[in-house]
């Protein structure tokens, strides 16, 4: 089996993910998954795509992932994990698209309005 890549985006996040035969190793940015990760939270989102597709420990994969925050990136790379496994077997995408991990979370940052301290927090109003 060849190497599988694919991508996952959430917030200003981008992930790159890179999925091959293996044991089960997950490496961030050259890092260990509990590294980049200490939360066990975050990395069982990261996880999720594995135990619901019953393929933990047989793939391999390797993450570049910037921009955002931790939560944002591990979103991210479930989001490319689970484009990578359904390129594999298409078998897998009800399975992950009915606990909706197979859509994309549009939701960003509204942006600052100019006038305003924030996207739409007001300046104090003062009558007289």
């Amino acid at each position: 089996m060849e190497i599988i890549n694919a991508l996952g985006r959430r917030k200003t996040a981008v992930a790159r993910v890179y999925l091959s035969q293996g044991k089960g190793n997950i490496s961030i940015n050259k890092k260990a998954m509990a590294v980049m990760f200490p939360i066990d939270v975050l990395q069982a989102k990261i996880n999720q795509p594995f135990v619901l597709t019953e393929t933990v420990g047989k793939y391999d994969v390797k993450v570049n992932v910037m921009g955002g925050g931790i939560n944002g990136q591990a979103e991210a790379i479930r989001l490319g994990i689970s484009r990578a496994l359904v390129e594999i077997s298409a078998d897998y995408k009800p399975l992950l698209k009915a606990d909706g991990l197979m859509t994309r979370d549009p939701r960003m940052v509204e942006r600052k309005k100019p006038g305003q301290p924030k996207a739409r927090k007001k300046f104090q109003f003062s009558k007289r």
